[in-house]
């Protein structure tokens, strides 16, 4: 007689249901999905820290000292005087702040417009220029965008000097003679006219190089099916490369707003402000009444006030993008 038997790993053990019993690996999986979704925030810490420290605490600290009444004898006595919001009352009150904030707006606005126009002609020229002719071009950019600018300003005072500046002595060479001892830094109109020029080649490079870099994304298919339609050079520009450049060129029209808005080595280097501080801007304005006249409280005031005319132009700048996307989408 034989006897019949079932094998053991048929028989389900009592108590346990097939629903119960988790895939192998499932919980791993789960633990290394929170961690992934952690470790981008966990990356940023090292940056926000920095961030907190060497950005966050000295604006504090600025922030905190522009209510105060902060002068040498309290530097010396080792005293803290709070006076409440009257720096901001005194900055907002006298006529000279407004003067330097419209001096600073059209300032601003005449190199943005200059750097933007001019960076983008050079940028579409390096688009057609041929790999040798760009390769020239473009290490003639990265030299002159590379160049510190304290140097940078110290070349172009040699250059415009009154005396011995190659600028005069060429214009007399060619026949303008009244410009051979021409005082290039003599008047607010021509100060401005030659930290213009010096700050318009240094800002030239960044946006002619990145427009380029932002054309080779574009397609060839574009241009050939706007040549078959019969569309001309301006057509092809407006319709195809314009679009393509929109987001670009506006996101660089800020950040030349904004480095130009607070560009203080070129001015100061240049002439410090002057002749008689017809040429200060928000920053050199700063600087000149809280370390230069040594009213402290007073700088740091009109420096606090300058962060939040930048932090608006951002808020203004971002709601801009969101809403283009919104309409995108």
């Amino acid at each position: 007689m034989s006897v019949q038997t079932e094998r053991a790993d048929t028989v389900p053990a009592a108590g346990i249901r097939k629903s119960d019993a988790s895939p192998p690996g499932d919980g791993e999986s789960r633990t290394k999905g929170r961690g992934g979704a952690s470790a981008p925030y966990l990356l940023l810490l090292p940056a926000l820290a920095a961030t907190a420290v060497l950005l966050g605490w000295p604006l504090v600290k600025n922030g905190m000292l522009s209510f105060q009444n902060l002068n040498p004898r309290q530097l010396i006595l080792h005293l803290t005087e709070w006076n409440g919001i009257d720096n901001y009352r005194d900055v907002l009150s006298g006529s000279d702040f407004w003067k330097v904030v419209g001096r600073s707006v059209v300032f601003t606005a005449a190199n943005v417009v200059l750097i933007m126009v001019l960076g983008t002609l050079v940028g579409l020229l390096l688009a057609r220029l041929g790999r040798r002719m760009r390769l020239t071009l473009m290490l003639g950019l990265v030299l002159a965008w590379a160049m510190p600018v304290v140097a940078a300003t110290t070349v172009y005072q040699w250059l415009f000097a009154q005396r011995f500046g190659v600028v005069n002595w060429v214009l007399d060479k060619l026949g303008w003679h009244s410009m051979a001892d021409y005082n290039w830094l003599g008047t607010q109109f021509s100060t401005f006219s030659v930290v213009t020029l010096l700050i318009v080649w240094q800002s030239i490079p960044f946006v002619a190089i990145n427009l380029y870099a932002a054309t080779t994304t574009i397609s060839k298919e574009l241009y050939e099916a706007a040549s078959l339609d019969g569309a001309g050079a301006w057509q092809s520009f407006t319709s195809v490369t314009f679009p393509f450049l929109r987001p670009f060129l506006w996101a660089t029209t800020f950040l030349e707003v904004i480095w130009i808005f607070k560009a203080f080595p070129q001015i100061f280097v240049m002439n410090e402000g002057g002749p008689n501080r017809l040429t200060e801007t928000l920053p050199i304005y700063a600087f000149v009444e809280g370390v230069g006249n040594q009213h402290f409280g007073m700088g740091a005031a009109i420096s606090f006030l300058t962060i939040l005319i930048l932090l608006a132009l951002t808020a203004y700048y971002l709601r801009t993008v969101l809403k283009q996307e919104e309409d995108e989408l």
